[in-house]
């Protein structure tokens, strides 16, 4: 998964970039509907190679399929989850990429599928949203700019948005993985 600041432009083939190179609205919408297909598979094979691995693992756990914005979101939800989570969500981030890798294998595209098990990203996505916020204030209160501890891209791009929406600061990431981390700096 590629980390990029809030302030990135459009990438290149997302239907808003064809209406901004006089694409029709039809063309749009057809282009749309094949992305959302190809997200709706994408999480249809992701959730068969989980449900294989669960079986595998002897855990019980209801599987939701979902599209969030230009990504396939799959979930496992269910009690007792915590081993497929490990320490700091490290064995979640490891079952991602396989996931990701089972999808690519099938489809030939490579996912930016995003897996959550017993909440633990969206909880997460909760804490790093009020941190963002918090360490924006303080640099832009402060004028001090700040480096934040390496993070995981998922983590990252919750900072980055969370930040983006505090007036009078800018974020950008630095260094390389798995040491990569955010500097927050006053405008």
């Amino acid at each position: 998964m590629t980390d990029q600041p809030h302030d990135t432009p459009v990438e290149a083939g997302t239907p808003s970039d064809e209406v901004s190179n006089g694409a029709g609205n039809g063309e749009v919408a057809a282009k749309g509907s094949q992305e959302v297909g190809l997200l709706e598979r994408e999480g249809d094979i992701a959730a068969d190679y989980l449900e294989g691995l669960l079986d595998i693992a002897d855990l019980d756990g209801d599987i939701d399929i979902d599209v969030e914005g230009n990504r396939a979101a799959v979930s496992i939800v269910g009690a007792d989850l915590n081993r497929l989570v490990g320490p700091e969500g490290a064995t979640l981030e490891a079952l991602q990429e396989l996931t990701r890798l089972a999808v690519h294998r099938e489809t030939g595209v490579r996912s930016r599928l995003m897996l959550d098990i017993g909440g633990h990203r969206a909880r997460r996505r909760d804490e790093l949203t009020a941190f963002g916020t918090t360490t924006a204030e303080k640099v832009r209160d402060s004028g001090e700019p700040a480096r934040l501890d390496p993070m995981t891209p998922f983590e990252r791009k919750v900072v980055h948005d969370a930040v983006s929406a505090v007036e009078g600061v800018v974020s950008e990431s630095e260094g390389e993985e798995p040491q990569r981390r955010i500097v927050v700096r006053p405008v």
